[in-house]
């Protein structure tokens, strides 16, 4: 009885990293264009300089300047797509909590992730320095892709390994 209604209580809970996603995903969009740029610059010089000492490179500041430059455009996609590949992940487990699998786990999933992610966008055209994009929803629906697979595989495995054998001995 208790055990039912704790988790009656703690269920809604489970929405609260998808809630917070949203919310850091919406909090980088309002960033002007000169403050997103700057970030994922910042974030492609860790990147080159990191990998100039981790390999011995010896590059020169023109060199790691070079490099900054060419890595910068995938290091911007690949935070799109990871942002919303976690969003994915963080939307996908509570839906799979109340109840919804298969083919519409991804569906319904993917649906809220790719919908947040074109409202984000058209968000954007309200930011200076910004602008909505299509290609940057199709990068995004990359990642939900990813996510929603990786969350699919991630309880398929489990029924599989850990919750069948449960059930074997519960009806034993």
């Amino acid at each position: 009885m208790l055990k039912t209604f704790l988790r009656a209580l703690l269920k809604p809970f489970s929405f609260i990293p998808a809630i917070l996603m949203m919310y850091l995903i919406f909090s980088f969009s309002s960033q002007d264009g000169t403050a997103s740029g700057n970030l994922s610059y910042k974030v492609s010089e860790v990147i080159v300089e990191s990998a100039n000492e981790a390999f011995e490179l010896h590059w020169s500041d023109g060199d790691i300047a070079y490099y900054i430059e060419r890595i910068h455009y995938p290091v911007r996609k690949l935070a799109h797509m990871t942002e919303y590949f976690l969003l994915a992940i963080s939307v996908s487990f509570p839906l799979y909590v109340y109840g919804i699998r298969g083919l519409w786990l991804p569906i319904l999933a993917g649906g809220l992730c790719v919908g947040f992610a074109a409202l984000d966008e058209y968000h954007q055209s309200f930011v200076a320095g910004r602008g909505p994009s299509k290609k940057d929803v199709g990068i995004d629906s990359i990642g939900v892709l990813a996510g929603v697979l990786l969350v699919q595989f991630i309880c398929f495995i489990g029924r599989v390994t850990i919750f069948r054998p449960l059930a074997k001995r519960r009806r034993s």
